[in-house]
């Protein structure tokens, strides 16, 4: 999945646009623009991967940016994973028919396992399960449900039922640019016998040589980015 510890600029999509939340509230966030340029932007400053998510699909349970994101797909040489909305086996075959890398899936996996091992089946390497926590217990449907799943417990699972990869997202320090906390990404890394991406709280360079430290493959990393924290080169270099 990964060759080497990657940086991955995050396009989260909301009405059409780029935006930013901070800790998955609605209405915290801040606008970015086109998502189609973004993702170009993010290509040429040297970026492998893209994250997208359809932030109004996470919410309301069905896919709303599908257009927007099928165009980023088609603008970008950049591997793509995409996020937020995608409830059915039938939702994830047609994005990965259609060019998409990775689809992610959260609320789906924690409620029926076995989509896991079907999407699997057919693309070994196309899924990743996302684990949002939020006071060390997996959230779901856009972080508002709690599920008392363990992370780390369910990571392990996930793993096992055919996940490429675990999406550990840490929603308590989730876009507040507050920095990460590396202990929380430590324990599903050392839990899940597969690439785990990190994402949430990202600030400084240093937070990108914790996650990285953590022994995570990847970081997912948006407001520090979008926000001239540092580049996308600084972040790639810092753990080089």
């Amino acid at each position: 999945m990964f060759d080497s510890f990657e940086v991955v600029p995050a396009v989260d999509v909301q009405d059409g646009q780029v935006v930013q939340l901070v800790g998955g509230e609605r209405g915290t966030g801040r606008t970015y623009g086109d998502p189609v340029e973004a993702a170009r932007n993010w290509e040429e400053a040297g970026a492998h991967t893209l994250h997208l998510v359809d932030l109004d699909g996470a919410f309301e349970g069905e896919r709303a940016n599908a257009g927007a994101i099928e165009r980023v797909v088609a603008a970008t040489s950049a591997d793509v994973q995409v996020g937020g909305g995608i409830r059915t086996a039938t939702d994830a075959f047609s994005l990965l028919d259609g060019g998409v890398d990775r689809v992610i899936l959260g609320t789906a996996a924690v409620e029926n396992p076995d989509i896991v091992s079907t999407i699997a089946d057919r693309y070994p390497d196309g899924v990743v399960v996302s684990l949002d926590s939020r006071g060390g217990e997996v959230v779901v449907s856009g972080w508002t449900e709690g599920t008392g799943l363990d992370p780390a417990e369910a990571a392990a699972r996930f793993v096992d039922a055919g996940a490429a990869g675990i999406l550990f997202t840490d929603v308590d320090v989730e876009g507040q640019m507050e920095g990460v906390r590396g202990e929380e990404v430590r324990r599903v890394v050392e839990a899940a016998d597969a690439p785990v991406i990190a994402s949430g709280g990202v600030a400084t360079l240093e937070d990108v040589r914790t996650v990285h430290d953590a022994g995570a493959a990847a970081v997912v990393v948006g407001t520090a980015l979008y926000e001239g924290a540092f580049t996308l080169a600084e972040a790639s270099a810092a753990v080089e």
